[in-house]
This record gives C-alpha cells, sequence and structure tokens, in this order.
C-alpha cells in the first residue's frame, strides 16, 4: 500500500492484534508508561520493538561478545559468552511469553538489554568494581546506567520504563529463588518476571554444558535426584524446565516453577556454586582477572587524561574519576 509507513497504521495494527490476542496479564504496547524523555510513536513499530532495535544496535549490546561468563580464557569459541548468554535468554524468555499469551517484544527487549552493564569477567570483574567503586557496584544498576546515561554519546538510549525496570529487577544473586516471594520486589511487568527466571534457566544449564566440556566435571557429578527430575543432558533440562514454568505460570501473573522442580533448581545452583564455580581450574584464571582490573583501575587514577580519551561524551563537571573509572571499565 503506497504511503503506508507514513501513517500509523501498521503500528495501530499490532496494538491491536496485541489487545486481541494477548493475556489479561500482558504488558499492552499501547499501555506503556512511556520514556523519560517523550517522543513521537513511531509509524511502524510499538514502542517495545523499537527498544528491540536500540539495543541490539547500541555500542554496548556489541560489547558482549567479547565478556566472558565462567571460563575465562576458553580454548575454543564453544564456550559461552555474554552474548550467547543473552541470545539464550532471549530464546527461553520469548517461548515462555509466547505460550502465555505474554508481550514478546517486550520479552525480547528486557532480555537483549538485561546484562548490558555486566562487567568484563563475568561475576569476578564484579566483584572488583564493587571493592573499588566509591558507591559499590552491580552488574544490573550499572546496565540502567548504561541505558538511562551511557550509551549513545552519554544521551542514553530513552527506553520505556518497563524495558529499565526488568532490566533493574532481573538479577536473583547467588541466593535467589526462581519465584519472587516479595510482592514489594515484583517488576512493573510479568515479562520481566520471565526474563528473570529465563537468566535463571540459562545459566545453570550452559554453565554445566560447558563445565562438562571443559571436563572439570562429568554429568555422572551432578546432584543425583535433581538430575533424575530435571535430566541428564542439556537440552533435555531445558525442555522439562521450560515446560514446567510454562504450566505451573499459567493464567497467573506470577512467573514460577512448581515445587520439585525449583527444588531440583536450586540444588543445581547450588552444585554450581559449591563445586564449579570455586575448581581450582577456573579459580586461578579468575584471580588473574581480578588483578588485571585492579591494576588498570590504579593506572587510570594515576593518568586520568588517558582516561578521558576513551569517554565520547562530556562528563559532568561535578563526578568523581572513580565514578568515571567504574564507568569504563565495564565497557
Amino acid at each position: 500500500m503506497q504511503g503506508c509507513t507514513s501513517n500509523p497504521s501498521l503500528r495501530l495494527g499490532f496494538e491491536e492484534s496485541e489487545a486481541a490476542t494477548l493475556s489479561k496479564h500482558a504488558c499492552l504496547a499501547r499501555e506503556s508508561r512511556g520514556r523519560e524523555v517523550f517522543e513521537q510513536d513511531c509509524f511502524i513499530r510499538t514502542c517495545f520493538q523499537r527498544d528491540v532495535d536500540r539495543i541490539i544496535h547500541c555500542e554496548s549490546f556489541r560489547r558482549l561478545k567479547h565478556k566472558t561468563q565462567v571460563f575465562l580464557s576458553p580454548t575454543n569459541d564453544h564456550f559461552r559468552t555474554r552474548l550467547t548468554h543473552t541470545l539464550e535468554v532471549v530464546c527461553t524468555a520469548r517461548c515462555i511469553s509466547r505460550c502465555l499469551g505474554l508481550n514478546e517484544d517486550l520479552t525480547e527487549a528486557i532480555a537483549l538489554g538485561h546484562d548490558l552493564g555486566h562487567t568484563p569477567f563475568g561475576h569476578s570483574g564484579e566483584e572488583v568494581l564493587n571493592e573499588i567503586s566509591e558507591t559499590g557496584f552491580h552488574h544490573a544498576l550499572h546496565s540502567v546506567r548504561v541505558v538511562t546515561r551511557l550509551e549513545k554519546n552519554g544521551e542514553g538510549l530513552n527506553l520505556t520504563r518497563e524495558v529499565i525496570d526488568g532490566i533493574l529487577k532481573h538479577s536473583k544473586g547467588k541466593h535467589g529463588s526462581a519465584t519472587i516471594s516479595d510482592q514489594a520486589s515484583l517488576p512493573l511487568t510479568v515479562e520481566a518476571q520471565v526474563v528473570r527466571i529465563a537468566d535463571l534457566v540459562a545459566y545453570i544449564n550452559h554453565d554445566i554444558d560447558d563445565a562438562i566440556r571443559a571436563g572439570i566435571i562429568t554429568s555422572d557429578d551432578l546432584p543425583s535426584e535433581a538430575s533424575k527430575l530435571l535430566g541428564n543432558r542439556h537440552s533435555v533440562r531445558i525442555h522439562n524446565m521450560v515446560r514446567d514454568i510454562i504450566d505451573t505460570s499459567i493464567n497467573s501473573n506470577i512467573i514460577k516453577m512448581s515445587p520439585p522442580v525449583e527444588e531440583a533448581t536450586a540444588a543445581m545452583k547450588k552444585f554450581l556454586y559449591n563445586d564449579v564455580y570455586t575448581r581450582p581450574e577456573i579459580d586461578v584464571a579468575v584471580q588473574r582477572s581480578k588483578n588485571l582490573l585492579r591494576q588498570v583501575a590504579e593506572w587510570y587514577a594515576k593518568h586520568p587524561d588517558e582516561l578521558m580519551k576513551h569517554i565520547k561524551h562530556s562528563v559532568p563537571e561535578d563526578q568523581s574519576l572513580n565514578r568515571t573509572i567504574v564507568d569504563i571499565l565495564p565497557a
């Protein structure tokens, strides 16, 4: 249809389709809480489709390919990076959202952006930045800072509030459970809950897979009862976990696993933290990476002029050198 992209008919069609087909628990694009800085709606894309494009095309997303996960000096291309982890989260989260009748575009945007502020060298890099930062450091908070203040030469991506909130609240930490029990901690949207649990499913399974590939463990080392319930192969475990999430969460505004699967998932997570992440084969590289980041931070503190060469935007006059270093190191 000639001239169809110069009027909002395409976007309105997408929005009407969402309203007609999605679950009552879904976040509709036309009901978004908007952006920090007002923008005219796109003729073609919904606001969440627009956020997907902004994230995929930003520099921070491209840099994820160089950020390693558990294995900091991988010997081949089959070990996960922060980018491949992100794509696995996207795949898992979209599947769950599709089956639950939720907004796939919002889910995808949150999943694509959830780790944009993560450090090099996985959580070991995060620990170092938490040590050296005057205000502490958490990758979820920094991911929000990336999309609101650092990307696009300091302009930020001006994402919707729903996407920013999902990025902020995706993290579970070492002791966080699959299901959010504290109502005050719930994100704004059910889609954000989906990304949170999909992140857990993705990293537990790919970290086990990478550890087996590296020869650190075998499938026989996994917790026996959990393995019996979830399966002893990578694809089988993911399938069983995702199916359980869908079956347990259907027609609900809380995304959760059934008690047996949640218990088995927690056992796998505990196994990773106690028996994989602490292995000498991994810890040696972890300690080296920590020392490297500390040395880089110390060098920049002594050579601020060199630090400023890496910054493409103006730095607020009242911003401390420490804050600027912490902004640069995860990049």
